[in-house]
């Protein structure tokens, strides 16, 4: 698969080839849909609390006698049924992490970044070279790329502090060094922009 490779006023410099062999050749959904669900399910904090009768404040004497009241009958003011009582199925602070095997996230990865290619959501760039923090700048090459209407992955080959800086303030854009490139970031952002030189090393990339 041939790929334009694009400067930052969004002129075309130069193509380069992407083999789809070393992405598997072939999407796998279900692969991908469990990587999602495992990568969620690692953001969770688990430290949801909610209290049952027996830690609720109160007395556990019974407000009324049983019978001869007209009232309906009552055992305590924590009762679940009252206001300020305790939950009926009250829950705990819990580990919702998940274990998932090297190989299969890498072959996550692989699918997932197939499937950018496949969808056309893949655009590569010469370079992205920062002395300075500038945003503007950045928000020009996006416009230049038509990349500006929808969220989008950078992801350079190393991590860039000027290039960094200039990003983060974009809403909807993200940057991620290509070490921490994983399914999920893969597939929460529209568009992927790629540096020429990440694409050239995605063997690297995929085998990380």
């Amino acid at each position: 698969m041939e790929l334009p490779v694009f400067d930052e006023q969004g002129k075309q410099v130069g193509k380069i080839s992407v083999d789809e062999k070393l992405l598997g050749e072939k999407v796998r959904k279900k692969l991908l849909h469990q990587a999602v669900i495992n990568y969620e399910a690692n953001f969770r904090q688990g430290t949801h609390k909610t209290k049952s009768k027996a830690e609720r404040h109160g007395s556990g004497v019974k407000p009324w006698k049983q019978k001869h009241t007209g009232r309906a009958r009552a055992g305590m003011k924590r009762s679940p049924l009252w206001r300020g009582g305790g939950n009926v199925f009250w829950v705990r602070p819990r580990e919702y992490r998940q274990f998932m095997p090297v190989q299969m996230r890498r072959e996550a990865l692989k699918s997932a970044l197939l499937s950018k290619l496949l969808d056309k959501q893949v655009t590569i760039i010469d370079k992205l070279e920062y002395k300075a923090p500038k945003t503007k700048r950045f928000v020009t090459t996006l416009k230049a790329l038509k990349l500006d209407g929808a969220s989008c992955l950078v992801t350079p080959l190393k991590s860039d502090t000027n290039l960094v800086k200039s990003i983060r303030n974009i809403s909807r854009v993200r940057i991620l060094p290509s070490t921490d490139l994983n399914a999920y970031e893969v597939l929460k952002h529209k568009n992927l922009l790629l540096t020429q030189e990440t694409a050239e090393r995605l063997a690297e990339v995929v085998h990380a």
